[in-house]
């Protein structure tokens, strides 16, 4: 009996070290940023982006990523979704950057561009949030929300001058 209550403390205190060890192990969550953004294909029903993200890891162990799934919101509504398993390993305490594709609707851009259209608005709000998986961990979580000033955007929208012309 007393050798059964040996094995049993010897069991929780082992379960009680383990437990302690995948707490210290916790990953926190990277820092996510836009850094760019292009316009890959332009069609009818859906619009290709190109995302640039800049990722912050904020952790003393590499952050491997093989896979990523994210939405972006604009104005608090959504606005593109995109997956990837393009693989980049984010240094520890350092930072890499991610070339993505993500895709948004006809209808989700018609909507950003009526709420421009409104006007009053001096600011954009846009949130990228998503999972990072890789390295053999079940997936790291990021969530970044950030704004930018609309005079900070090159004025596509206004009419180009002509160059005066000598000719008739």
């Amino acid at each position: 009996m007393t050798s059964f209550r040996h094995a049993a403390v010897a069991g929780l205190v082992c379960l009680a070290t383990m437990l302690c060890g995948c707490a210290a192990m916790t990953m926190k969550s990277p820092e996510v940023a836009l850094a760019g953004v292009t316009i890959e294909e332009f069609g009818l029903r859906e619009q290709r982006l190109g995302l640039k993200l800049r990722v912050s890891n904020p952790n003393d162990a590499d952050l491997p990523i093989d896979g990523v799934s994210f939405t972006v919101d604009v104005n608090g509504q959504k606005f593109a979704t995109g997956v990837s398993t393009r693989p980049v390993t984010v240094p520890r305490f350092g930072e890499a950057l991610l070339d993505l594709s993500a895709v948004s609707t006809l209808g989700s851009l018609l909507r950003q561009y009526g709420e421009l259209a409104r006007g009053g608005r001096e600011t954009v709000e846009y949130r990228i949030h998503g999972r990072f998986n890789g390295g053999g961990w079940s997936g790291v979580p990021f969530d970044s929300k950030r704004e930018f000033k609309l005079s900070t955007l090159p004025q596509l929208l206004a009419p180009r001058q002509r160059a005066p012309s000598d000719s008739l």
